[in-house]
């Protein structure tokens, strides 16, 4: 038989912790041949992306040691290579997509930079070579107008754009292997339907092999040929993807099928308090051009949108990657400029500047869609926790602070104990929830939630909505739920509005919207969301 590209043998991952050592991963083994897709699977702080980043020997040593174990990339044991062989396989032999494309891009750096840099130091390419390329990546991983896009920084993509510029770039150098951690989390179903098709086609081309981590089981459904199931740093079960799905043998993993939003939201009451009123919002962004920078054009990223949200409901926003969901999020918090009328408890605050919305950000709070990239690295969790109370003027003791800290982990279903530990310290789910404590120690009355779930497992994003629904209840609190996944939104939202390039295209009561769609673009994005879901659960259940 041909030898595998990759052999992990026997590996363990030890953290040096206060008192002692912390086990994260506990001596697993896997095998991957060239060509072939191998899914690391399981709940958040079940130890995949630090197998992941072990391979690659990018953790952070020596806090991090191998107790046992040894990894083969082509024969040679990564484990004892030599910083200078780790450079040359880093980039060219094996690439890797991060989890969060925010922080792993620069952000004083524009797109044509970071891409061209990874040829550039490893093909030694011209920068008019390295240009070109480039915009060939761009244009394979879906960026519109590719040419447009290279002198854009990080902050002024989408998400899911970010993530594209990621793949982009670890693809750059065509690697032997590439390992993608959660490459498609920020992606709506139908780019993540594109993104799974381009990984495919460029792995039978190149004859990449992929080690493919992710919480997502649909995603694995798709693209993986064989699955190992990680929980507590252990592998439970591995084995060929149809059969772990059609005939799963460990209780963990029969428990991940099953895992999935479930429940619908309360009844909406029309007569309920009005929060939130906004009308014929726009956001147009001028398109500078020549010597003099005049402006050309407009990128037109909000279109005469108009919102409304009452007491203790919920109006999801859903759209396409780059449709302008985040953006509308932002403008009705007075985070960015806009034109139209905002009215937050009949109070316009449409001309409000810093200032003068300073006060009312206890009562209208955000969680953003990248949690580590909102969370400073410098603040332990309980300085991030309660430090809206102190910009807003609540002078609190230093058990004060402690408690109201314990009170919001608690309710976002967290160690309290943990709150002197720092973001890096915590699963990529794990710190979303520290960002929505942080929201709620205000005692909000409206929250944005921009994509909450996307970083979170399955039976993560059931808990965080059941954790949602409770927490409305109890405190009446409103959301604006920007998602590109459908089945959180159908399990929240009352009411929901269809985006697509700033406009709405539908909007309606979400039991109207997803039985019953009006638009051809709202049944194509239901389509790929649960079409997918039809099929994975027929096959368990076959």
């Amino acid at each position: 038989m041909t030898a595998p590209l990759l052999s992990v043998r026997d590996l363990s991952v030890a953290f040096q912790v206060e008192g002692g050592t912390s086990l994260a991963v506990d001596r697993v083994s896997f095998e991957l041949a060239r060509g072939e897709t191998l899914a690391l699977v399981g709940e958040s702080g079940s130890g995949k992306s630090v197998t992941a980043l072990a391979v690659v020997r990018l953790l952070p040593y020596p806090a991090a040691s191998h107790p046992s174990g040894e990894i083969l990339f082509d024969g040679k044991d990564l484990l004892k290579a030599s910083d200078r062989e780790l450079r040359k396989v880093r980039g060219g032999d094996i690439s890797m997509v991060f989890q969060e494309p925010m922080t792993s891009l620069n952000p004083l750096h524009t797109i044509e930079r970071q891409v061209g840099e990874i040829l550039s130091v490893h093909r030694g390419w011209s920068a008019q070579k390295c240009r070109a390329r480039t915009i060939e990546l761009l244009t394979q991983v879906g960026i519109p107008e590719p040419e447009s896009r290279l002198g854009s920084f990080p902050h002024q993509l989408s998400g899911g754009q970010r993530q594209r510029v990621m793949i982009a770039m670890a693809l750059a150098n065509e690697p032997d292997l590439l390992i993608a951690d959660e490459p498609t989390t920020a992606l709506d179903v139908t780019v993540q339907a594109q993104i799974l098709k381009l990984l495919k086609e460029l792995q039978a081309r190149l004859g990449m092999a992929m080690l493919f981590i992710t919480h997502d089981l649909g995603v694995v459904r798709k693209i993986a040929d064989r699955v190992c199931v990680m929980t507590q740093g252990k592998i439970v079960e591995q084995g060929e993807t149809a059969r772990v799905f059609s005939a799963p043998e460990h209780a963990y993993t029969k428990k991940l099928l099953a895992a999935e939003p479930k429940g619908l939201p309360p009844a909406a009451d029309p007569e309920a308090r009005l929060v939130l009123q906004v009308d014929d919002l726009k956001v147009w962004f001028p398109i500078k051009r020549g010597f003099l920078r005049r402006t050309v054009g407009h990128v037109k990223a909000v279109d005469g949108v108009s919102v409304t949200v009452r007491e203790g409901q919920t109006v999801g926003v859903v759209g396409e990657s780059g449709s302008g969901k985040t953006t509308l999020g932002l403008a009705i918090l007075r985070l960015i400029s806009s034109e139209g009328r905002i009215a937050y408890l009949g109070q316009d605050i449409s001309g409000f500047g810093f200032a003068a919305m300073r006060p009312l950000r206890r009562d209208m709070q955000i969680v953003f869609q990248d949690p580590y990239g909102s969370l400073s690295p410098r603040m332990s969790v309980l300085d991030i926790v309660t430090e809206g109370l102190a910009v807003q003027g609540k002078t609190l003791k230093a058990q004060e602070r402690r408690v109201a800290a314990e009170r919001a982990l608690r309710d976002v279903g967290l160690d309290p104990h943990s709150m002197d530990r720092y973001p890096h310290e915590f699963s990529g789910g794990q710190r979303q929830r520290i960002a929505i404590a942080r929201a709620l120690a205000l005692d909000p009355a409206f929250i944005v939630l921009d994509e909450p779930t996307s970083a979170l497992d399955m039976s993560v994003q059931a808990q965080i909505v059941d954790l949602l629904r409770e927490v409305q209840a109890r405190r009446k609190l409103s959301f604006l739920f920007i998602s590109h996944d459908l089945k959180v939104v159908r399990a929240l939202a009352n009411e929901v509005l269809v985006m697509r390039d700033g406009k709405v295209v539908e909007s309606g009561p979400a039991a109207q919207v997803m039985s019953r769609p009006t638009s051809d673009y709202t049944r194509a994005l239901l389509a790929a969301a649960f079409d997918a879901e039809a099929r994975a659960l027929h096959a368990v259940a076959q």
